[in-house]
């Protein structure tokens, strides 16, 4: 996707607000609005959801390529870094916290009360495998990076609008349910044979 077609997609301008519209284009093409076509409106999410990636990183003045995969179609690499779904999460009130069974990867937030994730990268991480594991509610999952960047985005989105988000929850939910999918397809690449150049006198 062209920077120019992602500022159509999104219908902005360079310097408009991108959270907005993102929020805007999400409820236009949400299933349960376009209940006539539901692969149409599912392929106009995933455009809306490449152009909102691709803007965010130019306006972070990041450079990606020009050819935008969809993270949750094609996961980039392994599923290391951790998302908490704060919408479901019971935060202090949970009986198997995972703030105190990890605290070197969650925290309470300020702001709402649950747990965040504070650092990434801790699949070989057995506190936090514990803690994913034991979380009631079942809102902790593993993610690739770029799946993170994405799902907080739109986490911040219902978090900051308390009020009309069921059809951002409704894509939240449904992105974690394909990247957990998607993830546990992932294959690691294989490892290239060890090769020894040392001669060897077999006699």
């Amino acid at each position: 996707m062209s920077v120019s077609s992602a500022y159509q997609v999104l219908d902005v301008t360079p310097g408009s607000d991108l959270k907005a519209a993102f929020r805007a284009k999400v409820k236009q093409f949400h299933p349960d609005v376009n209940n006539n076509n539901s692969s149409s409106s599912d392929t106009m999410i995933r455009l809306v959801i490449q152009a909102y990636q691709l803007l965010s990183n130019l306006s972070k003045s990041e450079i990606i390529e020009s050819e935008c995969l969809d993270p949750f179609d094609a996961p980039e690499c392994e599923a290391f870094d951790i998302f908490v779904n704060e919408v479901l999460c019971a935060g202090k009130g949970c009986p198997y916290s995972c703030v105190k069974t990890a605290p070197h990867a969650f925290r309470f937030s300020s702001s709402t009360g649950t747990a965040r994730a504070t650092s990434q990268g801790h699949k070989e991480d057995y506190q936090v495998q514990l803690a994913v594991g034991q979380c009631p509610r079942s809102c902790i999952h593993y993610v690739t990076p770029s799946q993170r960047v994405i799902l907080e985005e739109l986490l911040g989105s219902i978090l900051n609008v308390p009020f009309d988000c069921s059809a951002e929850a409704d894509l939240l939910y449904s992105l974690i349910v394909k990247a957990k999918y998607e993830n546990n397809r992932y294959t690691k690449p294989k490892k290239k044979p060890d090769v020894s150049t040392k001669h060897v006198d077999w006699y």
